[in-house]
């Protein structure tokens, strides 16, 4: 495919990779932000968040000049909406930044422009995204038909892996029409090695969140069954390592709560779609939630022994080794602990992270050295290192494995 011109609209987690891959492939890239000091950084050949190579690939990306970084939208050939799609009180989707990022790029389509929303949505999104289209620009729908395609492709990489992920892993294609699908198709099969599955948009919607919504009950049941084994004095690393002897039994491993745009919001969205007909993906994600405040209530039990304790908690991420925060049971762990026990003093570790507003990150070893309890949050590399000697006059309370 001859070079094209990309505008990605949003620089986070999915955006900055994607947008930085498709630069080295030769197209022109014009990412967009809403933040002023992301945009400074990009354009520097700098990075704002932790993903293994990105900063190499941004790097060459800027310096390429197909790169370049914005507050506004640009005319483009295809337009890649990569933002935010988090819900808002009661569980129920927040499309705004969807909207929004529509609205932006409304005034730059031209005919034959192509639009994907990458970003995991409730189904009928990538419907509205059109709609929203066809009602600012009537001038691309004479008589009704749509001079643009509009096509929804979700994202499905791991964060610590997205580089690799982008290129290697199987992607859904799903148009609101025909010829949506098949135009998407064959822009992702210039870069992506693994396979291109063509289908419509509301399947490829539903299927992303189906997805992270079997993830999400299985996570659940490893997450009840800690909690039984705690009540009938059962150790549940060994439990779930003896089960998973068996040939057809795979136990996920528990941990304080789930995190991540994806897991932890994803099946929220099949929920508000189909209240009355998602029961077990509803009840798996109060397991989840109520897995966090099970943590709190263990760590405050311990707590009572000591006049004022000092709680180390190792980890702030939602998984190991990375800097993301999103919806991170061991930040709504440590944050709770912090409200709860005044008279305490709570240490927050995070290696992966220099700042954060609200708490004062604190250095392992310091606060190894001070702590009377050791609450092991997110296993986290550096964490796997300590000397299991260092915590023998402490309180450990291990929610994640870390020192099995």
């Amino acid at each position: 495919m001859e070079a094209l011109r990309i505008c990605v609209m949003g620089l986070g987690y999915i955006g900055l990779p994607t947008a930085s891959l498709l630069a080295t492939k030769g197209h022109k890239v014009h990412g967009v932000d809403v933040r002023s000091d992301v945009i400074e950084t990009i354009n520097r050949g700098d990075i704002h968040i932790v993903e293994p190579e990105l900063d190499v690939l941004v790097r060459s990306a800027v310096l390429s000049g197909n790169l370049r970084a914005s507050l506004e939208p640009a005319e483009s050939d295809i337009f890649v909406l990569a933002v935010p799609t988090p819900f808002r009180e009661g569980h129920q989707p927040d499309l705004s930044y969807v909207d929004s990022a529509t609205e932006a790029i409304a005034p730059y389509v031209r005919e034959g422009d192509l639009i994907i929303l990458e970003s995991t949505s409730p189904v009928g999104t990538t419907e509205r995204v059109a709609e929203r289209l066809e009602a600012a620009r009537p001038d691309l729908c004479p008589s009704g038909q749509r001079k643009f395609f509009v096509a929804h492709c979700p994202e499905r990489v791991l964060p610590g892996h997205i580089l690799r992920e982008l290129v290697d892993n199987d992607r859904m294609v799903g148009g609101v029409d025909v010829g949506s699908a098949e135009k998407a198709a064959a822009f992702y099969n210039t870069f992506v090695s693994g396979e291109v599955l063509v289908t419509d948009a509301r399947t490829a919607e539903l299927a992303k969140l189906t997805e992270n919504s079997f993830r999400d009950v299985n996570i659940a049941f490893a997450n009840e069954l800690s909690v039984v084994c705690h009540r009938l004095g059962v150790d549940v690393w060994e439990l779930i390592s003896l089960a998973n002897r068996h040939p057809r039994v795979s136990i996920l491993s528990p941990g304080p709560g789930v995190g991540g745009h994806c897991i932890a919001v994803d099946p929220w969205f099949i929920v508000s779609s189909a209240p009355e007909e998602a029961k077990l993906i509803r009840a798996a994600r109060e397991i989840n939630v109520a897995k966090e405040s099970w943590v709190v209530a263990r760590v405050i039990e311990r707590a009572e022994r000591f006049r004022k304790p000092v709680i180390a908690c190792l980890g702030l991420a939602y998984k190991p080794d990375i800097d993301d925060l999103r919806e991170s049971p061991a930040l709504e762990v440590t944050r709770a602990l912090m409200a709860t026990l005044p008279d305490g003093e709570i240490l927050a570790v995070e290696p992966n992270l220099h700042e954060l507003e609200g708490f004062a990150i604190t250095n392992l070893d310091d606060a190894l050295q001070r702590a009377d309890i050791v609450v092991g949050l997110v296993a986290h590399a550096p964490f796997k290192r300590i000397d299991r000697s260092r915590l023998q006059e402490k309180v450990v309370i291990d929610t994640c494995g870390l020192f099995r």
